[in-house]
């Protein structure tokens, strides 16, 4: 096998280097010594210079010379070490998991059992790049990851599954629908590395991070049961298109034709979950306190959470703290503390006849499902924190595709038209009637996932086997979404804007997006399958509906193209905020701004 082959020659060459070191270092060391005996004497001392390297601390003769010798092979056969880790494929993280092996299997090989010595490597390596020695692929998680990943299994043929090390950190991403099934549907992959950023900031105690077990699955059936189960979705409807009515108004209001859509979905989406968490319920066109102390504790938290962490993958870079993300949690951690307990403390003195919300569900657990405070601290937090960014985030991209397709536009404002018509707003019964609106979510979704890697990541618990490699417990697993919907293989004409692929000729949608597909899972598959998918999905598919029912969005001028740029935080966003021309689709009624107080 070529790439044992290749292996076993750097392990070869290894070796040869480590027997001359100890060659060269024992004749400085014999130049070194102060001996002026005969030559058999000075065969003697340089024996004790060898044994030095071992009995160094009892050894009289230790001279300055011999330390720094000491010190030097240490240095070089570190490095001699590391090079040897580098050279397997994947890079040092999976070379040093390999040569570990290695070891491990030779201390206990039976030497009478020779012949059989190739059980020793019977797994055959992951294809994938080395990058640099003891950093590894770093530099690919850096910046638009999702494009640099892609193109690198691409250069290395290696789409269906690739290693690479990031850090000390083994790791296989997949470019392939089939395997990102397997890796996703399997019960090995239902844990998450928790990163050092996600743990101080107490997300190891919430739904995304907390490890697999039964608190876990505790977390999942409160949150299924209370949050995001179709009742509790069909009751928060009203407040779903109350706030679209005063995202209507905003754009109404102040005779504005241009405008930045962001700061206004983001106000949006911060809103709809406030009152679903907290039960709290504000203007959107009136500033209060609370809305923006949480709004800037969140955007903090996307930073963190959304920066690659070196510590996460050089442990021995923890203590320096280099980029200050142990130094930034420490700091919004008690804000957030204090902020929702406050909340909480406010729940339990209200009287038993209020409207319940999220809060008054988690004040209500007993026995098992009771949480303690600092538990309910960290679920609501998530909750806050994961509800806001993807629905914005989305829209952002579905208006910024309207305004350069305006063909596509006029064709879902037309059907807008048929079934809703121009005398009343849209109800989320309406939407249920459209086909060619969700069509054109569903391409925004798979142009533009708002997580091209499926945001956080999966952990093998237990050794396994993917797509016939060995994939050894403790191993890192990403799906790499982002290359599998622009995938040739998989999509005709794949970097093209077609609604229509998704609509059948019967006019009616014949693709699912929540995890049976793994051609287009923008909201993962599997045990760790986002939790408030449909959620997301109805509130932006409503909200989409109501903005293109009543304005009809265009560039800034014909000099000002959208720039569909990306940059990839905890979510993709457009690098450079939408900003558009605004124009409302009928004669424009008079909208009284709303009472603050």
């Amino acid at each position: 096998m070529p790439p044992k082959i290749k292996y076993n020659t750097f392990l070869t060459l290894a070796i040869s280097c480590s027997l001359l070191l100890v060659s060269i270092l024992c004749t400085i060391s014999k130049f070194s010594s102060q001996v002026t005996a005969n030559n058999k004497e000075k065969m003697r001392t340089d024996i004790e210079s060898l044994w030095i390297f071992a009995l160094g601390s009892k050894c009289k003769s230790f001279t300055s010379i011999n330390s720094i010798c000491f010190v030097l092979f240490i240095l070089i056969l570190w490095l001699v070490m590391n090079i040897i880790y580098w050279s397997h494929p994947g890079g040092p993280a999976w070379g040093k998991y390999k040569w570990r092996k290695n070891s491990a299997g030779l201390a206990s090989f039976n030497i009478n059992n020779y012949n059989n010595i190739d059980h020793l490597q019977v797994s055959k390596p992951i294809p994938g790049p080395r990058g640099f020695p003891f950093i590894g692929s770093m530099n690919l998680m850096s910046g638009l990851a999702h494009r640099k990943i892609a193109a690198m299994a691409e250069a290395c043929q290696a789409k269906r599954l690739m290693s690479l090390s990031v850090g000390e950190t083994r790791v296989i991403v997949t470019c392939n629908p089939d395997v990102a099934k397997e890796i996703l549907n399997s019960s090995v992959f239902a844990d998450r590395p928790v990163k050092e950023s996600a743990y101080r900031l107490m997300f190891n105690r919430a739904v995304g991070f907390a490890p697999y077990g039964v608190y876990w699955r505790t977390l999942r059936k409160i949150a299924a049961a209370h949050l995001f189960c179709p009742k509790q979705i069909l009751a928060s409807q009203a407040q779903r298109s109350q706030i679209a009515t005063e995202m209507v108004a905003m754009f109404q209001l102040g005779g504005r034709d241009i405008i930045r859509v962001r700061d206004a979905l983001k106000l949006a989406s911060l809103n709809n979950m406030m009152c679903s968490v907290f039960g709290r319920k504000y203007n959107l066109d009136c500033s209060n306190s609370e809305t923006e102390e949480l709004g800037k504790l969140v955007n903090e938290g996307y930073d963190l959470l959304g920066l690659l962490n070196w510590s996460d993958h050089l442990p021995w870079l923890a203590e320096l703290d280099p980029q200050k993300i142990r130094l930034r949690c420490s700091q919004l951690v008690p804000k957030v503390n204090k902020f929702v307990s406050r909340i909480i403390d406010q729940h339990r003195a209200q009287s038993a006849d209020v409207e319940h919300d999220f809060v008054h569900v988690l004040l209500s657990l007993q026995g098992s499902e009771k949480l303690s405070d600092s538990d309910m601290i960290a679920v609501l937090w998530e909750m806050i924190f994961r509800g806001t960014d993807t629905v914005a985030v989305l829209i952002e991209w579905i208006l910024a595709r309207m305004v350069i397709h305006p063909q596509v536009q006029s064709k879902v404002q037309n059907e807008l038209d048929k079934i809703v018509g121009e005398s009343r707003a849209v109800t989320e019964s309406d939407v249920s009637e459209m086909t060619y609106l969700p069509a054109i979510i569903k391409e925004v979704l798979r142009l533009h996932p708002p997580g091209p890697l499926l945001s956080w990541a999966r952990l093998a618990i237990t050794d396994t086997t993917v797509d016939g490699y060995h994939v050894p417990a403790g191993t890192t697993a990403m799906v790499n979404m982002w290359a599998i919907t622009r995938d040739p293989d998989v999509w005709a004409d794949p970097l093209e804007f077609k609604p229509e692929r998704f609509v059948n000729r019967a006019e009616t949608l014949d693709f699912s997006v929540l995890g049976s597909d793994l051609r287009l899972a923008p909201f993962g598959s599997g045990r760790r399958t986002c939790p408030g998918k449909i959620l997301g999905l109805t509130t932006v598919t409503f909200w989409v509906a109501s903005l293109l029912h009543e304005f009809r969005f265009g560039p800034i001028d014909n000099n000002s193209p959208v720039d569909l740029s990306e940059v990839l935080r905890l979510s993709c966003e457009m690098d450079n905020p939408l900003t558009l021309r605004v124009r409302s689709r009928r004669a424009q009624q008079k909208i009284m701004p709303n009472n603050c107080n």
